[in-house]
């Protein structure tokens, strides 16, 4: 029996698996298991984990057909599968991969459901390659589909990570969605300088960042006039309204203080902001991710932590002057297909350079126009301007 007929309900001994879900939840030990039906589809949401702070997992699969294939969904720092991948909860991206024929496979990372203390020096990413990788071979050992890893963010250098290191004939995809690879010039030197000042801080035993999304965008839209504690650009005496706040740090994210917001060309969601005569007159739009979205998403988040371990082995990665974590480009035997977003990680294609140079010919790098760093998962015309390009026939 293949594995299509086990995740259609057939039997293998006394074995009986009624839907690809149910399997998986089973091999992986699943806990707590929700199930959520749809109009010809079922999510089911479970942890795992024998010990400490447990894993979610998410499978959305179609119960009118059986998978042709696995996408096994990778979320950015400080997200989860529903914040990242099911959100708008009627149009996401894990729907489109699902329409598209594929069994989706979210594996949130462990932090979403720790607290602070729960997360220690250890939280780098190879130990987000190491829970990947449990999750991604025992689903792949009892449904042998040919299967791709599609990462966000912080979640496509884990998916590149991992797709260095596997070998098997049945990984056929490597989808990179805004993402960088190496920098080159005055920006890998400034990875450099972030990685140190991270090393810095959790040598000092501060061992997680908080973006604070989550609760700044609640307060944009519970009480959008309110007063902020962020001083105001044009007059630091006063202060940003909450909605004001939340625009100006999606729009102009490259523009706040911290070790990694440089990153960005502009931001996570493209958009304008100009100041008016005071706070209240500020004037601000969004151009694809309503701000609704927006906090429906954050809101979707469980901790939102980010381990400062994570953050120092991405600039390693970007760095890339033999310190810390690498990668190894040249063993990413795959089709690569890596989107960029203009304003959000904009034209870096050195990674995709390198997984070429390594002799694989199947690696596409483009960058779509107008597009800030979130855009592409959360935007009105995503999926019309971007999804389309992570799926090619």
């Amino acid at each position: 029996m293949d594995a299509r007929q086990l995740a259609n309900g057939g039997r293998a001994g006394a074995a009986v698996a009624r839907d690809p879900a149910e399997l998986i939840t089973a091999v992986l030990g699943g806990r707590d298991a929700r199930v959520e039906p749809g109009d010809g589809w079922a999510h089911t949401r479970f942890t795992t984990g024998d010990q400490g702070v447990p894993l979610g997992v998410d499978v959305v699969a179609d119960t009118r057909r059986p998978p042709a294939g696995i996408a096994f969904l990778l979320p950015g720092g400080g997200l989860d599968f529903a914040a990242n991948f099911f959100t708008p909860r009627a149009r996401n991206l894990a729907h489109h991969l699902r329409a598209a024929g594929q069994l989706v496979v979210g594996i949130s990372p462990r932090e979403d459901l720790a607290s602070a203390a729960d997360i220690t020096a250890d939280r780098g990413l190879a130990s987000h390659a190491r829970d990947a990788r449990s999750v991604i071979d025992a689903v792949t050992g009892v449904l042998p589909l040919p299967h791709q890893f599609v990462g966000h963010s912080a979640g496509a250098v884990l998916a590149l990570d991992l797709a260095s290191t596997d070998t098997s004939h049945l990984l056929r995809r490597v989808v990179a969605l805004d993402t960088t690879g190496p920098y080159t010039g005055d920006l890998a030197v400034r990875a450099a300088q972030s990685r140190t000042a991270l090393q810095g801080l959790i040598d000092r035993g501060a061992y997680v960042n908080d973006p604070g999304l989550k609760g700044l965008l609640g307060r944009a839209v519970a009480d959008p006039g309110g007063a902020s504690a962020a001083p105001w650009p044009p007059d630091p005496a006063a202060r940003f309204t909450n909605a004001g706040l939340a625009h100006f740090a999606l729009i102009r994210t490259n523009h706040l203080p911290g070790l990694t917001n440089w990153i960005y060309r502009q931001g996570f969601s493209a958009g304008t902001y100009a100041f008016g005569a005071s706070p209240a007159e500020d004037r601000f739009a969004l151009d694809h991710t309503p701000l609704e979205v927006w906090a429906a998403a954050t809101g979707a988040l469980g901790s939102g932590l980010v381990p400062n371990a994570l953050l120092r082995d991405l600039m390693s990665v970007w760095a890339a002057d033999g310190t810390g974590y690498a990668i190894d480009w040249a063993r990413i035997r795959a089709e690569v297909v890596w989107v960029n977003m203009e304003l959000g990680r904009g034209d870096h294609p050195r990674g995709a350079e390198l997984i070429r140079a390594g002799g694989n010919d199947r690696v596409g790098f483009r960058v779509v126009a107008g597009y800030g760093h979130g855009d592409p998962v959360w935007g009105t015309t995503a999926a019309a301007d971007v999804w389309p390009l992570l799926t090619p026939a």
